[in-house]
């Protein structure tokens, strides 16, 4: 049988797709004519089919007048030279460096003075009445959340971990009541009143005694109130 009616295998059809990519590179193919003949060379199922795309190339060696070397410089039993391609080089980048992360507030919850979310007592409300009163443990920042309710606060009984209590505030369009002892004083200098009212009916002089409230945030469309508990006034008319 001549050698250009036996069939080719797949190793052959790689090597002559390389030699057409050289035919490229030397500007004998254009990209049309390279694609139009890979097309064919993978059609090919002989030799004579699979010359037909290089005999009008000069210098390239036919696939009948090929022989393979005696020992194959590819993976054992692969008749043609594998063609060597460059592995590409991973990039290096510089280590990463962390650098560590300020405390992030939970979501919804303003700042509360210089202790933080984690060490407040957080009031939340909505549309709703809110009640905090009796002996109930004062932590360093209390945090009041609310939205068209009625928050009544009693420190008058409560037990205070420090003198002074950090007040936050984020409110829409409700009615809070912070009730403070006769001795108490409260600072409600940086609340910003949207719509609304902010009044201190309390002593607002330095603090001097067992409580000092620091009152900050927003009110929207609501009113706060620092006072005294009921007849307070009239004890004091008095003389009681």
């Amino acid at each position: 049988m001549e050698a250009r009616n036996l069939r080719v295998s797949d190793a052959e059809r790689e090597h002559v797709g390389e030699l057409l990519q050289k035919a490229v590179g030397q500007g004998m193919l254009s990209l049309g004519e390279f694609t139009e003949r890979m097309d064919t060379a993978l059609a090919a199922k002989t030799r004579g089919e699979l010359n037909v795309v290089l005999a009008d190339l000069p210098g390239i060696t036919l696939i009948s007048d090929y022989e393979p070397p005696a020992y194959p410089t590819g993976q054992p039993g692969y008749p043609y030279p594998q063609a060597q391609h460059p592995q590409p080089q991973q990039a290096q980048y510089p280590q990463q460096i962390r650098y560590p992360q300020p405390h992030q507030p939970q979501v919804g919850v303003p700042a509360t003075g210089p202790y933080g979310a984690a060490n407040a007592a957080i009031v939340r409300g909505r549309m709703s009445t809110v009640t905090r009163n009796g002996a109930w443990i004062v932590p360093p920042s209390v945090v009041i959340d609310t939205r068209m309710s009625s928050v009544t606060i009693d420190f008058t009984r409560a037990v205070m971990q420090t003198q002074i209590v950090h007040v936050s505030i984020n409110d829409y369009a409700s009615s809070i009541a912070l009730i403070v002892p006769e001795e108490a004083t409260v600072d409600m200098n940086d609340v910003e009143a949207i719509g609304g009212s902010a009044s201190n009916k309390v002593r607002s002089g330095p603090h001097m005694g067992p409580l000092h409230l620091v009152v900050h945030g927003k009110v929207r469309f609501g009113s706060v109130t620092a006072k005294h508990p009921f007849g307070t006034t009239i004890r004091r008319m008095l003389g009681s």
